[in-house]
């Protein structure tokens, strides 16, 4: 056995240090998670592999103690965290960091020791500073409890009363005196970024955070504990199928496939039984894709094999949790997401570690990590949509994680879309991955039929719903039918105007206009958080004079509830009605049970819902974002388009959509009224290749940021700059940039961006190499790698 070990931290800074193993030490094999000592403190470490030989000059120190008999992660599962390390350009344990759960990350822990029949007098508990002190007599008699079992490891009791989520219990106002600052911010935090770990909170606003949460907990205007998601995936989603419309609806009923969909089933099971790889299932919406899904994970699990669902958001994977617990319920199914608490997180990759029988996973994009036993399936239900991606703090998309691990294992990537990645179609297109096509509705459903409505010459009236549309929504709740009615931008109004000197409020920080929320009575700033209360004085001229410009959700579920007949359900769907999970759920239950005809939302209502009593969709302004500097603005309103208007005619009505905008002669409207993905494709891809945007280039975008204070920031930008274009020419690869970004400031942080386009990943690499070890002052300048962006905002 080696003496000497690479073990990576799973904390900063993240890096591979060789180590020793102690002569006490029990047998070690790469994926053991050990305590290390590191500076003067202790850390938990991964071990990566044996180590040929101590490097020059250096003092090895000795491993402390495992944290598990066993390794908790295979080979696989250490190629993968390798590999998307190679490919982010970051240190193995910065994807560990990502992959693990928190109680699995640290090293404050305390040894639970059995200490009968030993001979020796030893403590009860451990530390593992306590292990480091203790003789070799000791440490042998540690090592045989260790592999006898009776030596237990236990996360500190601070660790765990941290890893409780503070959740809000009622919407603003809030019972607090006024003068109360830390509460008001806590709440206020909470109330736009939803529910918080103590820990989460404590990192983020203070030391001071969970005495003050407790003082809420006592006043009642929050919870602290376990988040009621898993519980609500358990209850009946009334009229909230998947995808697959009626054959959905009852998953533990036998249903007879469409021919459509028996083609489909038979390619899907041709590319796994070639040996697997990715499949692209391209439906119309309520085509019947879950039920493929379902079929095909039957077959998969019956010859012993996992299965990994995987959907953009927390509520669509309770229904597709709820879909899957009911049609197989003779096998072990697990809900993960990222709103568990860390140690339920950390119970279910356990299980999951130690496991052999095939078993179901549901969840959101982490669970993408989770280390399933004999993995022969991962199938990703809106394989378009941006939360599969992650920007912050590392960003990776899970679809590349899927593609790894899917081919490692020779399983199925089931990738399903009505309105797939372009990137993805192209590479059906071109033969690199299957597709199956299902152009029909299943059951008697049909596609609705759309229709534009040109609301350019009533920009200055004040209302944003037209005569025409004001009217079809009378009419359909007059029917006794259902509405939604999408806009995809929240609050009431996007800037406050001060008539008094012509300036709007802006964000400090961020140097954008705040939006004000006037159920909360604030003014919110949408990237850093900061809110104003409101009413408040011009911070220009003084003037108390505002008037609202523009038009969100808030104001124009108020415009529909004075349009509608008294009594009328209104209800709203998006990220401030829905800080309490439980209220998501509410909400769209009471709409799917017909408690209220009109359902207001955002993009959020666009998403895989299931609403047979909905016969008329408005998208208010489906120009939003279609113009931004973003090479995959057209794709993206497109998509949302689609995916929106598929949300009518879902039952045995027809259905209707209405979609305004002031710009009728843009070339997407002929596709978005047809629906015809091909067509949009076809032109999008020609764009694609004129201007050598993906999949016909690799395309990285590089972020610069400094504090807005800093005076050599702009030097540091230049001289990066100049080293970019440089070696770009030597490397053969295009730099565009760097430039002020779209958002130039964020968290009171100067940003600028630079495309990197190549033919290679590795030169795209190695340029950013070059650019790192040129950066004057890392501490203050920031720099990120984002492969293949998908904004450039």
């Amino acid at each position: 056995m080696a003496d000497l070990w690479q073990v990576t931290l799973v904390s900063p800074p993240y890096a591979t240090w060789t180590y020793g193993l102690p002569s006490h030490f029990p047998p070690l094999a790469p994926g053991q998670r050990v305590v290390i000592p590191f500076g003067k403190s202790h850390r938990a470490g991964v071990v990566v592999g044996p180590a040929e030989s101590a490097p020059e000059g250096v003092e090895i120190r000795n491993m402390i103690w495992p944290l598990e008999p066993a390794p908790l992660l295979d080979k696989d599962f250490v190629d993968m965290a390798v590999n998307l390390a190679a490919r982010q350009m970051v240190h193995v344990g910065r994807i560990l960091e990502i992959a693990l759960p928190r109680g699995l990350r640290t090293a404050a822990v305390t040894f639970k020791v059995d200490r009968h029949m030993t001979g020796r007098d030893l403590p009860g508990s451990l530390r593992p500073p306590d292990i480091v002190r203790a003789g070799d007599r000791d440490r042998e008699a540690l090592l045989a409890l260790w592999l006898d079992g009776r030596m237990r490891v236990r996360v500190n009791a601070r660790k765990e009363a941290e890893e409780r989520f503070v959740s809000l219990l009622s919407d603003p106002p809030w019972a607090v005196r006024p003068n109360a600052k830390r509460q008001l911010r806590l709440l206020e935090y909470l109330m736009e970024n939803g529910p918080q770990s103590l820990y989460a909170l404590r990192h983020s606003l203070g030391d001071w955070a969970p005495d003050t949460a407790a003082r809420l907990e006592g006043a009642g205007v929050v919870r602290m504990g376990e988040l009621t998601a898993d519980h609500l995936a358990e209850i009946d989603g009334a009229g909230r199928g998947g995808e697959g419309g009626s054959q959905g609806d009852d998953p533990g009923c036998a249903f007879t496939l469409t021919p459509e969909q028996r083609t489909a089933l038979d390619e899907m099971t041709e590319t796994m039984e070639r040996g697997g790889g990715a499949h692209l299932v391209h439906g119309v919406t309520g085509s019947g894709k879950t039920v493929l899904y379902m079929e095909m994970a039957r077959r998969l699990l019956e010859r012993g094999r996992s299965v990994l669902f995987l959907a953009p958001e927390v509520a669509l994977a309770c229904q597709l949790y709820r879909t899957v617990a009911r049609r197989f319920p003779q096998y072990r199914t697990i809900f993960y997401h990222g709103y568990q608490s860390p140690k339920k997180r950390e119970a279910a990759f356990r299980e999951l570690a130690g496991g052999h029988d095939p078993v179901l996973v549901v969840g959101t994009r982490s669970a993408v990590f989770l280390p399933l036993p004999d993995l022969g399936m991962v199938v990703m239900d809106e394989e378009h949509d941006e939360s599969f991606k992650q920007e912050d703090r590392l960003a990776y998309h899970a679809k590349e994680v899927a593609w790894f691990r899917t081919g490692r294992n020779k399983g199925l990537l089931l990738l399903g879309s009505a309105t797939p990645d372009v990137k993805t179609f192209q590479a059906a297109v071109t033969g690199r991955i299957r597709v199956s096509t299902l152009k029909e509705r299943v059951g008697d459903s049909r596609l609705p039929e759309v229709e534009l409505v040109n609301i350019a010459d009533i920009g200055g009236s004040g209302q944003l719903l037209s005569p025409k549309v004001r009217e079809a929504v009378r009419e359909t709740v007059e029917a006794g039918e259902q509405v939604i009615v999408m806009l995809n931008r929240r609050g009431y109004a996007p800037l406050m105007y001060c008539l008094d000197c012509g300036e709007t409020v802006r964000c400090p920080d961020c140097e954008v206009g705040m939006t004000y929320h006037k159920g909360r009575e604030r003014l919110v700033c949408h990237y850093c958080g900061r809110t104003y209360g409101w009413p408040l004085t011009c911070r220009k001229c003084g003037g108390a004079h505002f008037i609202p410009m523009g038009e969100g959700t808030e104001q124009l579920e108020e415009t529909l509830a004075e349009l509608l007949p008294e009594n009328t359900g209104v209800l709203r769907l998006d990220r401030d009605s829905t800080r309490q999970q439980e209220r998501l759920e509410e909400i769209l239950g009471a709409f799917g049970r017909g408690e209220a005809q009109v359902l207001v939302g955002t993009q959020m209502i666009s998403k895989g819902h299931h609403f047979p009593g909905v016969t008329l969709v408005v998208v208010a302004d489906g120009d939003l974002g279609l113009n931004l500097p973003d090479y995959r603005s057209s794709e993206r309103t497109f998509q949302l388009l689609v995916q929106v208007a598929g949300r009518a005619g879902r039952g045995d009505r027809p259905g209707r959509v209405l979609i305004q905008t002031r710009n009728p002669d843009h070339p997407i409207w002929k596709e978005v009224l047809g629906g015809d993905y091909r067509g949009f494709f076809d032109r999008e891809i020609s764009r694609r290749t004129l201007f050598r945007y993906p999949p016909f280039s690799h395309l990285a975008l590089v972020r610069i940021s400094f504090p807005a204070d800093f005076e050599n920031g702009q030097a540091a930008v230049n001289l990066l700059g100049q080293v970019l274009r440089e070696q770009g020419r030597a490397l053969q690869v295009d730099v565009l940039g760097p430039a002020p970004a779209p958002l130039a400031m964020l968290r009171g942080r100067r940003r600028f961006n630079c495309l990197l386009k190549s033919d290679d990943w590795g030169k795209v690499r190695g340029l950013y190499a070059a650019m790192v070890r040129a950066n004057p002052d890392p501490r203050t300048v920031r720099t990120g790698l984002d492969l293949d962006p998908l904004s450039t905002l």
